[in-house]
């Protein structure tokens, strides 16, 4: 019984964590479109599997999306080897790039940045 009454606690917890985290979907123009006319913070995750300053971005950028603070950011990634349209469209020229959106405003970019601190103030300029 203990044991039941334990998965179900963990279980609403990680209800209620996701709940209060950021969204994290992949890239599509009419979704972008669609938040960003709304007025909602977005950031775009530039990425590729094969890179290490991307390996090392995830679980930081994965971590801050979890917060509450950031419950109303969505993160959207795109594949830096797949979708050169879109990057072109973004001007963008190389992989491990974030770049920000309050509404259709670009309000801030980052390339290569793995810190915590730097990455967290990147995702607080499309909400402030």
């Amino acid at each position: 019984m203990h044991f039941t009454k334990k998965a179900v606690f963990v279980a609403l917890a990680s209800c209620l964590s996701l709940a209060m985290a950021g969204e994290i979907k992949p890239f599509n123009q009419a979704g972008f479109d669609a938040l960003t006319a709304s007025g909602k913070a977005v950031v775009l995750d530039i990425s590729a599997t094969w890179c290490p300053t991307c390996r090392a971005q995830k679980p930081i950028i994965d971590s801050l999306m979890q917060q509450s603070a950031y419950k109303d950011v969505t993160l959207m990634t795109i594949d830096f080897d797949s979708d050169k349209t879109v990057l072109k469209k973004f001007k963008v020229i190389m992989q491990s790039t974030l770049v920000a959106f309050k509404g259709t405003q670009e309000v801030g970019r980052s390339v290569g940045d793995t810190s915590q601190v730097g990455l967290e103030g990147l995702i607080k300029k499309s909400i402030n």
